[in-house]
């Protein structure tokens, strides 16, 4: 019965999404920054699962173009209790992609779910002494310790917390889930996709917009397109000669030695979308290898110049990037000079060479997985494997593509086995604001993100920091946490970046904000 209920509902949203008679689709022509690995957006933090899942997926909460949270998917919240207890209420009207209305219960499913694998949705786990839904649109969490940030929390985009209908929410959380229905404006088209090439999204006609003017995230999500076509087109020159011919709209990513070229092209706009920008990072194994010794992580770390890999990523042009940064984003309280000796002026390669000799390395090898097809994780993995070879490490350097990245990383074996020791990554710069949010500095093991960091100290730091009121003893956790975090090496940062977008110019609209959004889009 169930089986047949979803073919019903989806072929009513498929006579649902097409045209009036006599019209034109309206198609929107995109070229993310590298092909779908996956659409589970707790499955994975890969960002170009993430930019999909905004389509796909709502949150109770979007967070406007200041990161501020408003309701989405709520109609509101009232906070009790010194914020332990809040309670929750639906819009009317939300369905999900199959027909179905979204439920509270859905609402649970999912969240629960999503609480397994996001660090802070494990931190809202351990506070959490029930999350029911006592009818069909009220949701009513009642913590144990007060969590005022829960609804910035519950607006994170990587991993999101997205709702699914609670069959699907039900999947494993190490498990990806076998169909990609959601609630959002847009819907999935799996008979259309074909991997490495093509990814579908057709307007879900089911959906209902807030009133709100929209502001990234947050407001009304009004899709102005029939559909928006995802094409995968790995050489970034051919990309680029696609917008510049119109036979695309929008380029994620181009490759930033390709845009004075484009800043030149008639009918081609060019600027930063993504305003908070990404932190660039090496992800370490703390489990498997080698990398398993802080030592030779903080050798690692010296040896990269984060100015080198930053020109190497986005070229001349400073005001696409900052470095040298530390652990914290740049410009909001968090961020403290305590251990920015480390990134701040790269030893010399005697100086290294004998740094390595005493942290106890013996040549063994180091697997790097090497993206080929993501522009930017390219470059900074050319650079800091230079740097490392330079000063003598045995560094296996293994080229693939982001998608068998994204499947590999979840590998916990010996690199004989198939595991490995690094590759690089960015986090949403956004989230890097205080060390609640800032993930991948948790030392929480095998529950932290892939590398799975053991480090009681620093997650002890990290609950005092929730925990306290007092603003100065705020900034000394900050610094007690930088300090560590330099010392331990969860990963080697690398800089903060700001890759520009560039778009035909008959694409209105745009919105600004961490991750690309493509309603209030309109194609003339």
């Amino acid at each position: 019965m169930l089986r047949r209920r979803n073919l019903l509902a989806t072929g009513a949203a498929l006579a649902l999404a097409r045209p009036a008679l006599g019209q034109t689709p309206k198609v929107l022509v995109h070229v993310p920054q590298a092909s779908i690995g996956s659409l589970d957006p707790v499955w994975t933090t890969a960002v170009v699962t993430r930019n999909a899942a905004t389509m796909l997926f709502e949150t109770l909460y979007g967070r406007d173009e200041q990161l501020n949270p408003q309701p989405l998917m709520l109609e509101g919240h009232r906070m009790e209790d010194n914020a332990k207890r809040w309670t929750m209420r639906l819009r009317e009207g939300l369905r999900f992609h199959d027909g179905e209305p979204v439920l509270a219960r859905d609402c649970v499913a999912s969240l629960q779910r999503w609480m397994v694998r996001d660090p802070v949705g494990q931190t809202i786990k351990a506070r959490l002494e029930a999350l029911e839904a006592p009818d069909d649109r009220t949701l009513v969490w009642r913590l144990s310790k007060p969590f005022a940030s829960l609804p910035y929390a519950l607006a994170k985009t990587q991993p999101s917390p997205v709702i699914m209908p609670a069959r699907l929410a039900a999947t494993d959380p190490y498990r990806q889930v076998a169909e990609f229905v959601g609630s959002g404006p847009f819907r999935w088209v799996p008979e259309e996709y074909v991997p490495g090439s093509l990814a579908v999204f057709a307007k879900f006609d089911g959906y209902r917009p807030r009133d709100e003017a929209p502001s990234h995230a947050a407001g009304a999500h009004r899709v102005l397109v029939d559909r928006v076509e995802w094409r995968f087109i790995p050489d970034a020159a051919t990309a680029a000669n696609a917008l510049i011919n119109g036979e695309v709209d929008w380029i994620d990513q181009p490759l930033p030695d390709l845009l004075s070229r484009l800043k030149r092209a008639r009918g081609v706009e060019v600027g930063v979308i993504d305003n908070y920008g990404t932190f660039g990072a090496i992800r370490l194994n703390h489990l498997q290898g080698p990398t398993t010794s802080a030592a030779l992580r903080r050798v690692m770390m010296a040896a990269v110049d984060q100015q080198e890999v930053m020109t190497g990523a986005m070229g001349e042009d400073r005001s696409l990037y900052r470095a040298p940064v530390g652990y914290f984003l740049p410009g909001t309280p968090s961020a403290n000079d305590a251990g920015m000796e480390a990134v701040r002026q790269r030893p010399d390669k005697a100086r290294l060479r004998t740094m390595l000799a005493q942290s106890g390395y013996k040549g063994e090898r180091i697997v790097c997985m090497h993206p080929t097809d993501q522009t930017f994780y390219d470059a900074f993995t050319s650079v800091c494997v230079a740097a490392w070879r330079e000063i003598g490490l045995n560094i296996d350097d293994q080229s693939m593509d982001w998608g068998t990245i994204v499947q590999r990383r979840a590998n916990t074996e010996p690199l004989e086995k198939g595991g490995w020791s690094l590759f690089p990554s960015g986090f949403p710069a956004a989230e890097y604001r205080d060390p609640v949010f800032a993930t991948n500095l948790r030392g929480n093991g095998r529950a932290a993100w892939f590398g799975w960091p053991d480090d009681p100290e620093v997650e002890r730091m990290r609950d005092a920091w929730m925990d306290s009121t007092d603003e100065a003893e705020l900034r000394r956790l900050d610094q007690a946490i930088q300090a560590r975090s330099f010392e331990t090496v969860p990963f080697i940062p690398l800089g903060q970046y700001f890759p520009p977008s560039a778009w035909r110019s008959n694409l209105k609209g745009l919105l600004k904000g961490p991750v690309p959004v493509f309603w209030n889009v309109e194609k003339g």
